[in-house]
């Protein structure tokens, strides 16, 4: 009897939520192909775009309008395939064939075509409702590549268009042909000729499906085959599922399917090799393509690009040269941080007289004028003071290096490390997204595939310092360890101290991730596709505009979020107690003991407690708990600082303890939240909070008792 039929591909894993008469369009693409970027232009959405692999880590959706019509854009993730080795790869593969969508636009990179037809090839054994999308033909003209869009489209029985969606005004173009194909008949158009026995089994299986199916009965009837030999990577149960529903009868197809086994067994044909022969076919088909449909002017024309490469990613300099880099960033955020920071502190802590007055004047009592402006108002000048101009700074930086095509590089050069310690390569794309905002490392982590790896990615995010902690880090080397009062001489002083802060906090990722892939979390290393974009010009004035407003206000309004009720709370605890004494005296004096043996004392280790919501007030909190004040103190003068921490215990051992602790203890709340979103558990979320904490107790009771000895 057959099976009724199902609506698999309209089941809510892969549903979009579609108004009246709108038609999905799904972009698809390798990753750094310049997909993000039409998303954008078509929808008028901000999502962000990297020059490098894994930016886009999940899928967006969009809606535009074109020619009277509406249209949902889904951005899927970057794949370079869709055999489903990867969560990025099954998610998109799944999409496509299940989620309904009307059509596929698949973008390509003009300069590497034939890398790229391997994933156009696969879009196109699912659905013949697709647009190749040829991007960035400006840089192939550049590099004297000519692409006869003409004859490819010929050769792929799909539309084919060229833009450089960079430039812009290439959007109705690109909706122009989503619209055509949508509206006409897919074409019947085998673009690979397999081997003469898979052709024969997929002819086989493809007979007992029926012509109603939105998956091509040829792409079922391999991923089927595929299943049958026990090569599971290759497909999911949703196929052979959503083949049963469209099948005239289950008996037949199981029968047709079972005498494909069959027959594949008795010429010799293993488990992997089906997969091994569709693969070869495909990348030989694109090959092939390429040869009659792409000439260069120039054989050598990325060999600018690969000289570059010689040296940034050779093992002789490509280290130093990414020290170099770090410190050069630092010493920028640093030197420009300095003037204003102490405008903004100066102008925001000025307000404070006003605003108290302003509040006495409308008759607020006067317990709540202390507890909403030395509590709530000074937490946050202090937060906005001291964060936004080095983030401001450090994340333009940042994403130029994005855009040139450096921090690849730098995954690379990491890559091997990141192996040796049987963790994944890519953990080293999320700790480079962590120096920005522990939280935003943590999120990138789902580009991990192995759940293992994954987890010892989000335990070690931790150990490199994001923006929040970057201030308390260099007031605290400018007091103990800078000297000079050239304000050149000290900033350049900092910044290669905190450079060598940071690369001890690399260490001791790598050596977290050893310690734990060798005790609680064993497991073998698995491989991953770095790909090296090439070399660009950064477009200074988007990477401005976007990292401020995408980046900087993002992080900055996240930790203003949770630093008001944390003022509100400090406020409490400083100015509420018994027999004259406050809870927070009482809070600092039964962590004393404890805090002792790690090098600390019981105030600085009540202050990171407290600051679990926001790093940045870590500092500001120690301040006012030495002063016995009521209110947040301004930090302003270094000299200052000095005299106060210094009338209080504070040694140079004080200082290493409390750096070390600073840079190795339990993530931001905001960090944490992320890691139970992406985990969906409390016990690896405890995992995130613990661990990192464990690590940094034990280094500073190290430290303490090494230094003990010297000091």
């Amino acid at each position: 009897m057959a099976k009724p039929k199902t609506n698999l591909h309209q089941s809510n894993l892969f549903a979009v939520h579609k108004k009246d008469n709108e038609a999905v369009i799904a972009l698809a693409g390798n990753p750094n192909v310049g997909k993000s970027t039409v998303f954008n232009m078509l929808t008028g959405k901000n999502q962000h775009t990297g020059n490098w692999a894994g930016k886009t880590v999940g899928m967006a959706y969009g809606r535009c309008g074109y020619a009277g019509k509406k249209y949902i854009i889904t951005d899927l993730p970057g794949t370079y395939s869709l055999m489903t080795h990867s969560k990025e790869e099954e998610v998109s593969r799944d999409f496509l064939c299940f989620s309904g969508c009307d059509a596929v636009i698949a973008v390509c990179d003009a300069t590497c075509l034939e890398r790229n037809l391997n994933l156009v090839i696969q879009i196109c054994e699912i659905t013949k409702k697709v647009v190749v999308c040829i991007n960035l033909m400006d840089e192939a003209a550049k590099k004297g590549i000519e692409i006869d869009t003409e004859r490819l489209e010929k050769m792929l029985g799909v539309k084919v268009i060229a833009v450089s969606a960079a430039q812009g005004k290439c959007g109705d173009i690109i909706m122009s042909a989503a619209a055509d194909v949508i509206a006409r008949k897919a074409s019947e158009f085998n673009i690979v000729e397999y081997d003469d026995k898979t052709e024969y089994v997929t002819e086989l299986v493809s007979k007992a499906l029926n012509d109603d199916m939105t998956v091509s009965r040829r792409y079922a009837a391999l991923r089927i085959i595929e299943d049958k030999t026990g090569n599971t990577a290759g497909t999911s149960r949703l196929i052979r599922e959503y083949a049963e529903a469209h099948a005239g009868s289950i008996e037949f197809l199981n029968d047709r399917i079972q005498a494909a086994a069959e027959f594949l067994a008795e010429n010799n044909i293993s488990q992997s090799d089906t997969e091994d022969l569709v693969t070869e076919a495909i990348l030989h088909t694109a090959e092939k393509i390429c040869k009659e449909c792409v000439s260069f002017k120039n054989d050598n024309y990325n060999e600018c690009d690969r000289r570059i490469d010689r040296i940034i990613t050779s093992r002789r300099f490509g280290i130093p040269i990414m020290i170099l880099m770090l410190g050069i960033i630092l010493y920028i955020t640093i030197i420009g941080a300095n003037y204003p920071s102490e405008f903004l502190s100066r102008h925001l802590f000025a307000l404070e007289e006003p605003l108290y007055n302003m509040l006495s004047y409308i008759s607020v009592p006067e317990h709540i004028c202390d507890m909403t402006v030395y509590g709530v108002y000074r937490v946050l000048a202090w937060v906005v003071s001291v964060m936004l101009p080095p983030m401001a700074i450090f994340f333009p930086l940042f994403t130029i290096l994005e855009d040139v095509g450096f921090l690849p590089r730098v995954a690379f050069n990491l890559d091997k490390y990141f192996k040796k310690v049987c963790a994944c390569g890519k953990q080293s794309l999320t700790m480079c997204m962590g120096f920005g905002c522990n939280s935003v490392g943590i999120i990138g982590c789902r580009i991990i595939d192995s759940p293992r790896e994954r987890l010892i990615a989000m335990i070690t995010n931790s150990f490199v310092p994001c923006n929040g902690k970057f201030p308390a880090l260099i007031t605290l080397i400018s007091v103990f360890f800078v000297f000079s009062d050239n304000r050149i001489a000290a900033a350049l002083q900092s910044s290669v101290i905190i450079t060598m802060i940071i690369l001890g906090g690399i260490a001791v990722t790598l050596a977290a991730s050893l310690l734990l892939s060798k005790t609680v979390l064993k497991g073998i290393p698995s491989s991953f596709t770095l790909e090296l974009p090439p070399y660009r010009k950064p477009q200074f004035a988007k990477v401005i505009i976007r990292s401020i407003l995408e980046r900087t206000i993002f992080v900055l309004a996240r930790a203003v979020i949770v630093s008001l009720p944390a003022g509100l709370i400090i406020w409490i605890l400083s100015n509420c107690g018994s027999g004259g004494v406050s809870f927070l005296k009482y809070m600092t004096d039964f962590l004393d003991p404890f805090a002792v043996i790690m090098g600390l004392d019981g105030v600085i280790l009540a202050a990171f407690i407290l600051g679990l919501p926001a790093n940045e007030i870590i500092l500001p909190l120690i301040l006012m708990a030495y002063l016995a004040n009521s209110n947040l103190t301004d930090i302003s003068d270094l000299s200052l600082i000095r005299n106060i921490l210094s009338d209080n215990g504070w040694t140079i051992k004080t200082a290493v303890c409390t750096i070390a602790f600073y840079m190795m203890h339990w993530p931001c709340s905001t960090a944490c939240i992320s890691a139970y979103k992406e985990t969906k558990s409390i016990k690896q979320t405890f995992a995130v909070f613990a661990l990192p904490t464990l690590f940094g107790i034990c280094v500073c009771m190290l430290l303490n008792f090494v230094l003990g000895i010297f000091i």
